[in-house]
């Protein structure tokens, strides 16, 4: 999952960035609205994390421009904010969920998951197209009915494509999403989290589209 934190105290964005990358997400952090909206409007994210008290713009503007343009980015709001009052004018302005600082990473992992698999279409945390079966709480991949070890870049690969079963991602969409910026990465590097995947799992299961990207099918 690939998530774009807007947060401008640099202690705290640090820190939710390392966490979530040490938790196998891929996250990306900018520090004020603008650069955020500009961002999206350019590149693919599952998710924003995004503060309310920013310089500027602040969040919820950011969150009803967002809205008034029909990005429909599943949008989870961290702040210090408790009032009853801003909890509900962020909701009223489109988020899907409100989390208070101080919080455990944990719930917020949670709560990123669930607000994403709605978006996507899907309610349970366990995943299924044809013999592929993962368990997006835990991490975990089954396949034919066996569990399969996957390295935490070959899980995220294997995500993707299961949740955009039908549609193919591109070669770029693919590395956004496994690594994010200022990452160092091969020419090479996603043909081989391919390779690994099928071998582990079946050189049938992961199509490639020569010239665009790869992609499971939805009959797999």
């Amino acid at each position: 999952m690939r998530i774009l934190v807007v947060e401008d105290d640099r202690l705290l964005g640090d820190g939710i960035v390392s966490a979530l990358n040490k938790a196998g997400d891929t996250a990306d952090w900018l520090t004020c609205a603008e650069d955020a909206l500009h961002t999206l409007q350019l590149e693919h994210f599952d998710c924003l994390l995004l503060d309310l008290g920013l310089p500027g713009m602040d969040g919820l503007e950011l969150l009803r421009t967002l809205r008034k343009s029909g990005n429909e980015l599943p949008v989870l709001i961290l702040t210090a904010r408790d009032a009853v009052e801003d909890r509900i004018a962020g909701l009223d302005a489109g988020a899907d969920d409100y989390l208070l600082k101080p919080f455990d990473l944990a719930e917020l992992r949670a709560r990123l998951r669930a607000v994403t698999r709605r978006y996507k279409g899907y309610s349970d945390t366990t995943l299924k197209l044809g013999e592929i079966e993962i368990d997006t709480q835990a991490q975990s991949v089954r396949y034919r009915d066996r569990a399969v070890a996957l390295s935490r870049r070959e899980y995220g690969l294997l995500l993707t494509l299961v949740e955009n079963a039908g549609r193919v991602q591109t070669r770029a969409r693919l590395e956004e999403t496994l690594y994010g910026w200022g990452a160092e990465i091969e020419s090479n590097t996603l043909e081989v989290h391919i390779h690994h995947l099928r071998k582990k799992l079946a050189s049938t299961v992961i199509r490639t589209v020569r010239g665009v990207g790869y992609m499971i099918d939805r009959t797999n």
